[in-house]
């Protein structure tokens, strides 16, 4: 039998929330043995996976004896507040780190991967300032000029972000900020506030062979930082299209790990500007759950598994519309399901979180139509018949 075509039989995921869940799904339908940790029981990915465990994933001893005593053919963080020092002992004793624990450190922390885009490749991003202590924040602050974004070094989904229009807000910004930080670094990262025409992410599968394959671009809304809804194909001009491109490609050949990318961009004015980047599946990238023929989630596993990938190709125009809790639950239920599920071509996903809390994204809606507006007002509707109750 030729070994190089046995797929690896355990993995083990960092993370447990709905892209894990995903994730976890598409990894049992090719066989894998998957084990789920997180912070809390009965997280998304847990309801699915083989075994599951509940540590803390930022302490180095606790974090790197989990992974030696499961000793997996693959770690695949999900989430940002890791022990990095642990990916990296871990990867030095052979265990594969997805897609490596060198881009897992850049891109938790914005102030290495702003760095890395705009210091060493020269790529277009808003203008930005670091600060690690709050007598600076001021001056600092005159610099960019306001209105400025104020955001934690490391953080996710728009966590501990803020606006600020004035200095005499820049307080209250900053205490939020490390607040919601992740990790234990103590400072914050000020950013140019670019009124754009609209972003987009442009998910980016990395070949084993080094090869970048593209995702039609995919369109979205954001709210504090925090996704609301997406669609695709976005219809952009091709010479943005082949901006964005090349940005990629320079930014994944600099990281070099296989996986997909989720990698966004703002455009203003024709010229297109980098945002994030994260190497894992991307919030915005649910819609390809109905959207493509191979998901977001079945391509990251391909990638790194280092199985085909044929060629990638739109289904019919989608949309996905969050669905949000506006209140506080432990064991929440759902009403209007019938409803939104009456809307044609509506998938309805609900995460299983074991509690919600006002903005918590607790769901999603997936709809699909020859008409992509068709699509995007029919994901809208689904979900405005969702609600969720104690």
């Amino acid at each position: 039998m030729d070994s190089s075509n046995l797929i690896p039989k355990k993995l083990l995921l960092l993370g447990s929330g709905e892209l894990g869940k995903e994730l976890v799904i598409e990894a049992k339908r090719l066989g894998l043995e998957v084990i789920a940790i997180d912070k809390y029981q009965r997280a998304p990915a847990m309801q699915v996976a083989d075994h599951s465990y509940v540590i803390d994933m930022s302490n180095k001893e606790i974090l790197s004896k989990t992974i030696k005593e499961i000793n997996p053919d693959f770690v695949v963080p999900e989430i940002e507040a890791l022990s990095i020092e642990s990916l990296k002992e871990i990867e030095k004793e052979g265990i594969k780190i997805v897609p490596n624990a060198r881009t897992v450190e850049i891109t938790m922390n914005r102030d290495k991967i702003r760095d890395l885009a705009s210091n060493e490749l020269k790529l277009k991003t808003a203008k930005f300032n670091y600060v690690f202590d709050s007598e600076d924040l001021e001056k600092k602050s005159s610099s960019l000029g306001f209105p400025l974004l104020l955001k934690p070094l490391m953080s996710s989904s728009g966590k501990g972000q803020s606006l600020v229009k004035c200095k005499e807000n820049l307080l209250d910004a900053w205490n939020q900020a490390l607040t919601n930080s992740r990790g234990k670094i103590v400072g914050v990262i000020l950013e140019e506030f670019i009124k754009f025409d609209y972003e987009f992410t442009l998910l980016t599968v990395r070949k084993e062979n080094g090869e970048n394959i593209f995702c039609e671009p995919i369109g979205h809304e954001q709210y504090k930082g925090d996704y609301q809804c997406s669609w695709q194909p976005m219809k952009l001009n091709q010479f943005l299209i082949e901006e964005a491109k090349n940005m990629t490609n320079q930014i994944l050949n600099n990281l070099n790990g296989s996986g997909i990318y989720g990698v966004e961009f703002f455009v203003k004015d024709n010229e297109v500007i980098f945002s994030e980047l994260s190497p894992r599946p991307h919030d915005t990238g649910m819609v390809t759950l109905v959207s493509q023929n191979i998901n977001e989630f079945e391509l990251h596993l391909r990638a790194f598994l280092n199985l085909p990938i044929p060629k990638i190709s739109l289904l019919k125009p989608s949309a996905s519309r969050v669905i949000l809790s506006n209140d506080e639950f432990t064991n929440p239920s759902y009403t209007g399901l019938n409803e939104a599920l009456q809307v044609e071509n509506t998938k309805v996903l609900i995460f299983g979180k074991p509690t919600s809390k006002k903005g918590r994204r607790m769901g999603v809606v997936l709809s699909s139509n020859d008409d992509l507006n068709i699509a995007r007002q029919n994901a809208d509707k689904a979900a405005l018949n969702i609600n969720i109750i104690s």
